[in-house]
């Protein structure tokens, strides 16, 4: 099967997304598959990469690490044509998302789009405190779901919020795939090693893009907390973005610098012994879809501290391979549930390791890629039987048209919702665990 990807985020930039996109094209690569990636351009990458069509962009949009595409839609469809996809798989619903959309209608193919991330959440990189764009970017990207032949969900609280926000198109849970050999063969004591991190030292973990939706500054107030009371803790960070130095410059005002250790971003065995080095991973994003990160670090047999939303609640188990605090749980309490982790004996401690690491099964990569191929696989069948025989120019064009005034119908719908609403409103846990539940 020949499947050519959209996706507007992709390597060398670093995050879910991109990571996401790479382990799947891997993955379907290796199960025997072609696929073509079509992606922007991103600072150092390769011109070369085989399998790959790269797009002229806008380099760090608004601030931020991302690119901003400028499709060329008459070179790309040269690409595509050459390639001879059997489907589309969408990974945005903005800019080269619509450019998937036209490319399923030209060639008259099936296209599936996952719903990656929480976009109305990502407001402030375009307008601070901005209601009326939260809802217009929740409605597009909502009925961007319907202009597609399936959509895949990386969790299922993601599924049921789609359903409850009236996504009509068939919805398959799917998540990222991970490599569980890879995250559970980290060196502990390399990592310590070249963090400057005692062996003995119990240590607070986190990983990702430091980047303000992932509610870092909460975060940092509760490991500032945890760092207090717990004298020879200390908190590992690997990962980069525009909250690196607001976080770093809380440490060093409250004397606690010696004591956190920065990294930047990673990959490949530098990250799995990162995991490795730590005792219990801290996570408080309200806006992931999934929570990756999650999955990798109970690979390595880490427990974890979250906040219950979208992404966490499938992974994290409360008092058994962790503890899942409410979504407006405190920073006392988060740094509370750390110490619960950091006190817990031998055996509790052991237990909850196993249970991480029981956890991570359930997300492999190849249980994961099965998923998608099985949709794949339906949707290819489906559109065989459903083909016009008769075929031509004229059938193309009409094509076409449909799905621009469709793409034009889903903004104009979202304008509406988003005015609508605003003028609307312009006018009216527990914390603690019993010992031994681990």
């Amino acid at each position: 099967m020949n499947i050519a990807m959209f996706t507007n985020t992709f390597r060398p930039h670093i995050g879910g997304v991109a990571h996401s996109v790479t382990w799947l094209a891997d993955s379907l690569r290796g199960a025997g598959h072609s696929v073509l990636v079509v992606a922007p351009e991103f600072p150092g990458y390769s011109a070369d990469e085989p399998g790959v069509v790269r797009i002229p962009a806008v380099q760090n949009f608004r601030g931020s690490d991302f690119s901003v595409p400028i499709p060329l839609t008459r070179l790309l469809h040269d690409e595509l044509e050459e390639f001879a996809p059997d489907l589309v798989h969408s990974h945005h619903p903005f800019l080269l998302g619509d450019t998937a959309l036209r490319a399923a209608a030209s060639f008259d193919l099936p296209i599936i789009y996952t719903y990656h991330t929480r976009y109305e959440l990502y407001g402030h990189y375009v307008a601070q405190d901005a209601p009326l764009l939260q809802r217009l970017v929740l409605s597009l990207a909502l009925g961007y779901c319907d202009l597609c032949d399936a959509v895949v969900a990386p969790s299922a609280s993601m599924a049921g919020f789609l359903a409850e926000h009236g996504v009509e198109t068939p919805v398959t849970v799917a998540p990222t795939g991970i490599e569980i050999a890879r995250f559970d063969s980290g060196s502990r004591a390399v990592a310590r090693a070249v963090a400057g991190i005692p062996e003995d030292a119990f240590v607070v973990g986190h990983v990702g893009r430091l980047a303000p939706e992932k509610n870092l500054d909460y975060l940092a107030q509760a490991l500032h907390r945890f760092l207090e009371v717990e004298t020879t803790a200390h908190f590992l960070v690997v990962g980069d973005g525009p909250m690196k130095g607001p976080i770093w410059e809380l440490f060093i005002a409250n004397g606690l610098a010696g004591r956190v250790h920065m990294t930047g971003a990673l990959e490949g065995d530098r990250l799995a012994d990162m995991y490795a080095a730590m005792d219990v991973f801290a996570f408080s994003s309200h806006s992931e879809t999934q929570g990756l990160v999650l999955a990798e670090a109970m690979a390595a047999g880490v427990p974890v501290v979250a906040l219950d939303a979208f992404g966490t609640r499938e992974v994290v188990r409360d008092c058994l391979n962790g503890r899942l605090l409410s979504g407006d749980a405190s920073v006392g309490l988060f740094a509370e549930a750390l110490r619960s982790i950091a006190r817990m004996d031998t055996k509790d401690r052991q237990a909850s390791r196993r249970a991480a690491r029981r956890t991570a099964q359930l997300f492999t990569r190849e249980r994961s890629t099965l998923k998608v191929l099985d949709l794949y696989h339906s949707l290819t069948r489906a559109r065989a039987k459903d083909k016009v025989v008769e075929q031509g120019l004229w059938h193309t064009t009409k094509r076409r048209l449909e799905q621009e005034w469709k793409i034009l119908g889903n903004v104009a719908h979202a304008i509406g919702d988003a005015v609508f609403a605003e003028s609307a409103t312009a006018s009216t846990s527990k914390d603690k665990c019993a010992p031994g539940s681990f």
